[in-house]
């Protein structure tokens, strides 16, 4: 939505929203990110395993499992700028909108590398909603927040409007009792242990100090890191759920990661209320490519 009605209107019609999605039986919510296919360079560095295949099944399960809206948390393809990269991908998303499964994403660093403007017309093109300084989804009284963490691509004036944004909407969503739930999402994970990426301070000061400072906020869902991790900080859970089809990145052991030994290859998250909880569980593929099952799971309690 525009920016200069975007928290208004938010405000305006949430109830109406709320209320149409808490009489939807399913409301479950699924995020994937980094689904690009893998540059032939990075295939130097990096071990492959078909990767394009595997974020194919990915995509079948999710049109399968159908969630009310899937989230792609960045490096949606390897190169946004080029049309043929988003031949696979646009067959995804059509499958997820044929099943009535509503499909946003914000952007990764692959989606504007080299020709950053040319990359972002094709993703708004994919991805109409999408607001490149910050925008908010609402499923069964849960808001997600969506943010660009691609701060080299911004100019400052762009910088400043969308903290400004992003701190209001915040506030916002803590006052509304319509909201029960706040979820942060953005490409640039703030914590991994990821030796090739590592953690992002410019995320840690410009989004995760303000989420910390919240009610309601109570994931933190990021990628670009191609792994699974879960870290505890401040009692709120950051999860990297970077599993989506790019090239699986070596880890250090310098942070906490409360998931232990879970590290599938390939995976996506899945997040529905329940009650007064939040229910998380991974959904990772086999091995053997032989099938997507699920694993990993927690519950966070709604304040």
């Amino acid at each position: 939505m525009p920016r200069a009605i975007s928290l208004a209107l938010f405000l305006i019609t949430l109830t109406t929203i709320v209320n149409a999605q808490i009489a939807t039986a399913k409301n479950e919510i699924a995020f994937v990110s980094d689904t690009q296919a893998p540059l032939w360079m990075e295939n130097i560095y990096l071990k492959g395993n078909q990767n394009k295949k595997a974020t194919r099944l990915i995509f079948e399960d999710i049109v399968k499992t159908k969630p009310r809206t899937v989230y792609i948390l960045g490096d949606v393809v390897s190169l946004g700028f080029r049309n043929k990269k988003w031949r696979d991908m646009d067959k995804y998303i059509e499958a997820c909108r044929k099943e009535g499964i509503e499909v946003h994403a914000v952007l990764g660093n692959h989606d504007v590398m080299r020709r950053a403007a040319k990359g972002e017309v094709n993703f708004q093109k994919r991805f109409p909603d999408h607001v490149r300084t910050g925008y908010v989804s609402i499923v069964d009284s849960v808001a997600i927040i969506l943010v660009n963490s691609n701060f080299s691509k911004l100019k400052t004036e762009a910088i400043v409007i969308q903290q400004s944004w992003y701190e209001k909407m915040l506030d916002a969503v803590d006052k509304d009792p319509a909201i029960k739930a706040t979820i942060v999402t953005c490409h640039h994970a703030p914590y991994t242990n990821s030796k090739l990426v590592g953690s992002s301070t410019i995320v840690q000061e410009r989004f995760v100090k303000p989420y910390l400072k919240t009610k309601k906020g109570l994931l933190f869902i990021t990628g670009h890191s191609h792994t699974f991790e879960h870290f505890k900080k401040s009692g709120k859970d950051f999860l990297v759920i970077g599993g989506g089809g790019g090239l699986h990145q070596p880890l250090g052991i310098k942070i906490e990661d409360s998931s232990g030994k879970y590290k599938p290859m390939f995976h996506y998250l899945t997040v529905l209320r329940s009650k007064e909880n939040l229910l998380v569980l991974s959904h990772f593929l086999k091995d053997d490519f032989s099938g997507v099952d699920k694993k990993y799971s927690f519950s966070v309690p709604i304040p």
